[in-house]
């Protein structure tokens, strides 16, 4: 078994996901920009490794615009070598890396030009994987898209992409995810007797979103869909429900005792498990912790001390009442604006979907 979580490190002092507006690409930067974060993502992994920690999904955005048309630079070519040297650190250490490009990423949309973009996403953020020469149990995380207004018609368009326009290496990778409002497991299922696509299992959607499975019985029938040896153990999104809060939005910290139930439901089933939650690898240290208390894992080695994570501030108003999370992670608008150039860590912009009137609004899961 083995535990991580997604993307971002808060306690190092870098980000692997640094990038630029559309506008300011040049060679030089793209350059720049992933050498940086090819050197903050070791840094991390090397971080993951001291601590145990050894599944982590990267982010999307380590080549900035490494799908759209403006990137022609041979970035393949030029960063060969790091992206081999990350790949060997993995190997030595046993990790298990994968990707969940993000949400515009939608296989079933009765729009071709978003299908077609969707592809070449996946095509590059595989690409990477390939070049650390990882084997097909590094995967690529997507959800089964939108409803459109007919769920059945949108599944048989997720199939027919699959069969069609995704090329072997990249099918040899890709998982789906049950989520919370739209498919669920059984529908997932479904897929994956029609295309071989492993069910990358979410619990904490799965109690959003079921046909009445018990958490033991989800989670075996998840496991089934995984081949030991092409796929690995299954993995899974641990999370769960945050209090107070819609129903839907996850815990910003790990909840010790619900973590407990969850790990008897697994019953000695072999998972990698990444922890969708907030606070990240304080949580994710947490987990490990009670995984090497239950035996579950190996001890920790002779001398190890754990890291200590000061506590999450809790913002509030005038009033003294909460902020919500959400509100304080606004950013004034008129800052982003002063300077458009400057590198940033947020996504990049992605380009402009034309506007079809005829074409329905697509229904996405969380």
């Amino acid at each position: 078994m083995k535990i991580g979580y997604p993307c971002v490190n808060e306690t190092l002092p870098c980000s692997a996901a640094r990038t630029f507006r559309l506008a300011s690409y040049t060679p030089e930067r793209l350059v720049e920009t992933v050498a940086a974060n090819l050197a903050c993502l070791r840094q991390i992994l090397e971080w993951n490794v001291q601590h145990g920690l050894l599944f982590f999904r990267m982010g999307s955005d380590i080549v900035p615009f490494g799908s759209h048309e403006v990137n022609d630079f041979p970035w393949q070519t030029h960063f060969k070598s790091e992206f081999k040297a990350i790949g060997d650190f993995i190997k030595a250490h046993g990790m298990r890396i994968s990707f969940h490009p993000d949400q515009f990423v939608v296989l079933n949309s009765p729009d071709p030009d978003i299908v077609r973009r969707s592809v070449n996403e996946l095509i590059y953020q595989g690409s990477m994987l390939d070049l650390m020469e990882l084997d097909s149990t590094a995967k690529l995380q997507i959800h089964a898209g939108g409803a459109y207004g007919d769920k059945g018609a949108a599944l048989a368009r997720w199939v027919e992409t699959f069969h069609t326009l995704l090329p072997e290496e990249v099918k040899v990778r890709l998982v789906v995810e049950n989520d919370d409002r739209l498919y669920s497991l059984r529908e997932c299922l479904s897929l994956s007797d029609e295309t071989g696509v492993p069910i990358l299992f979410d619990n904490f959607h799965h109690e959003c979103l079921n046909h009445g499975e018990p958490m033991r019985e989800a989670l075996r029938l998840a496991a089934a869909t995984w081949h030991p040896t092409r796929d690995g153990v299954l993995m899974m999104d641990y999370s769960s429900q945050a209090p107070g809060e819609r129903k839907g939005k996850h815990t910003d910290s790990l909840v010790p005792e619900l973590f407990r139930g969850f790990l008897a439901d697994l019953d000695g089933l072999d998972v990698d498990m990444m922890l969708e939650i907030k606070d990240k690898e304080a949580s994710a240290v947490c987990g490990i912790g009670i995984l090497r208390e239950l035996a579950l894992i190996a001890p920790a080695p002779a001398g190890y001390v754990p890291p200590t994570f000061a506590p999450r501030p809790v913002l509030t108003d005038a009033e003294g009442r909460p902020v919500p999370a959400t509100k304080a992670r606004k950013k004034p608008a008129k800052a982003a604006a002063a300077n458009p150039d400057e590198t940033t860590e947020a996504t990049p912009p992605k380009p402009r979907r034309p506007r079809k009137a005829a074409t329905p609004t697509p229904d996405l899961p969380n």
